[in-house]
């Protein structure tokens, strides 16, 4: 694997034009971001996390973390997407299913996206408990979904989607499959017109009467709760911690560049030269997103080192980010005024794009939940 500042340096040089060129367009008029996504396969990036031996880079949690940061400073739809993609790739990854090595081979050779399809609207927020349940028909596993807010619905390839396990008992009784794009009875069932991260076609879908082989089962029978958990929270949580670290840098840049350069010409000075106020504005948003990345900082060292203390990290790594990019957008609107309201700046983009988060599951509010039962010593389920 490429040095991480190898990496960086060529995501800032051939991928970052590209995005931030496109970003007001597609924000504007909530457009899948083609152009962009396009690069980010040209540049290899969606193999970055996929093992050597199928093609892809081999980089872990801190290379993917950067890189995505580095995406959403440039058009949080993108590193949603980018994020979204990564989730799914690692569920195929550490899946035993006999599709595993073809599926990895044609996502690092650039040939495919992939997402996940997790949520439903009977139970929100609550991903990892789907009402759906899946039924057996001879050597086929029959599926029938009502799927919310799937990231990439219509243009991924590949589809990490849950259902209840066909004898399961409990919500937890969950297994996972790969659904490949154009299997019969896959269908995006509505449009996506979000506030924020317009562009990332995080649309319902529906499985109806999808018929899929027992190969392309990812977790074990009834197992898809514990694949969720282990392997796809924490990457999803890392990844929504970069993509929220990544609006709020892009929001203090905006609001920094602008009050430093717009003047009260009556007073011979510039907007952050002339008022205290804005000046504090500043400092208190390049506090919020240093502390949020001491913090995911940390907890990726406690990941690396493999400490009891990280799951704590894992599950507040999303919530401290998310808070933050929250206050540094609405301290950054507040310090460039009307400007920003206007929408003379990005500002406001990343204002509405940093709404997403504390309510994208796990919300924040459960998150919370989460942490006060982890350090309490209770169960979290």
């Amino acid at each position: 694997m490429q040095p991480l500042t190898q990496l960086m340096s060529q995501v800032e040089s051939n991928v970052v034009p590209i995005l931030e060129g496109e970003a007001r367009r597609v924000d504007l008029e909530g457009l899948w971001p083609a152009a962009s996504v396009k690069t980010l396969k040209e540049s290899g990036l969606l193999g970055l996390t996929i093992p050597a031996e199928f093609g892809g880079s081999g980089a872990g949690m801190r290379e993917f973390a950067a890189i995505t940061e580095r995406l959403a400073r440039a058009c949080a739809s993108t590193a949603m997407i980018y994020l979204m993609h990564v989730c799914g790739t690692q569920a195929i990854a550490m899946s035993g299913s006999l599709k595993r090595e073809g599926a990895l081979k044609k996502i690092a050779a650039a040939e495919a996206l992939a997402t996940l399809a997790f949520s439903e609207r009977g139970s929100r927020s609550h991903f990892w408990a789907p009402v759906s349940r899946a039924q057996r028909n001879a050597s086929v596993v029959v599926l029938n979904c009502e799927k919310s807010f799937v990231t990439s619905a219509g243009y991924a390839d590949y589809y990490v989607t849950s259902a209840g396990a066909v004898d399961g008992k409990t919500p937890a009784d969950s297994t996972l499959y790969l659904v490949e794009s154009g299997t019969n009875g896959l269908q995006v069932s509505g449009a996506w017109n979000g506030i924020g991260l317009r562009g990332n076609s995080s649309a319902p879908m529906i499985l109806r009467d999808c018929h899929v082989g027992q190969d392309f089962r990812l977790s074990l029978e009834g197992q898809g709760f514990k694949m969720m958990m282990e392997v796809v929270l924490p990457w999803f949580q890392i990844g929504s911690a970069a993509v929220s670290l990544g609006i709020g840098e892009a929001a203090f840049a905006s609001a920094v560049q602008h009050t430093s350069s717009a003047r009260l010409e009556h007073l011979g000075e510039s907007l952050a030269s002339a008022i205290p106020g804005i000046r504090a504005r500043l400092a208190r948003m390049r506090l919020a997103l240093d502390a949020a990345r001491g913090f995911l900082d940390q907890t990726l060292a406690r990941i690396e080192s493999g400490s009891e203390t990280a799951l704590v990290g894992v599950l507040g790594a999303k919530a401290v980010a998310s808070e933050a990019a929250l206050e540094v957008t609405d301290e950054a609107m507040r310090a460039c005024g009307g400007a920003a309201f206007a929408r003379q700046l990005t500002v406001e983009r990343h204002f509405r794009d940093a709404r997403a988060a504390s309510v994208m599951a796990p919300t924040t509010d459960v998150l919370y939940d989460f942490i006060g039962k982890a350090v309490a010593g209770l169960p979290l389920f």
